[in-house]
């Protein structure tokens, strides 16, 4: 059956997603914080959402680690086997700070539907930090 999509690490923060599937597989209502978060996952996609709400979509799929969603924006370490795209859910309307590997990547502003993309290089590395934080 399918491994462990969604997860809550030891330090609270939320871990998700599995880019070695060769299918889609998914996992619903998982409680966390007092939400209820869905994951669908593998090789060519990787989403999350928090109730019924969109969140975090990587392409191709990704795994996420440390993931911890803040008033003042997202924090996570990603994984993969190829680089990626990743498109957050954020508020509307705001000015993000974008940090990859603690290198500054720039200022993102979001528009009416909050969405913020990113490319991360995963072919390289092993694991890649990201943060993005209100300006």
């Amino acid at each position: 059956m399918a491994a462990n999509l969604l997860w809550t690490e030891e330090d609270g923060k939320l871990g998700f997603g599995d880019f070695s599937l060769p299918e889609k597989q998914k996992t619903e209502d998982y409680p966390h914080d007092g939400n209820l978060l869905k994951v669908k996952t593998f090789k060519d996609i990787t989403k999350l959402e928090k109730n019924g709400l969109f969140l975090y979509e990587s392409v191709p799929g990704t795994r996420v680690e440390h993931f911890i969603e803040t008033a003042d924006g997202v924090s996570f370490v990603v994984s993969g086997d190829q680089d990626a795209q990743i498109t957050l859910g954020l508020q509307d309307d705001t000015l993000y700070d974008i940090t990859v590997d603690g290198e500054d990547a720039g200022a993102v502003q979001t528009g009416l539907g909050g969405k913020l993309s990113v490319s991360v290089e995963l072919a390289k590395a092993d694991k890649v930090s990201v943060q993005v934080k209100k300006a």
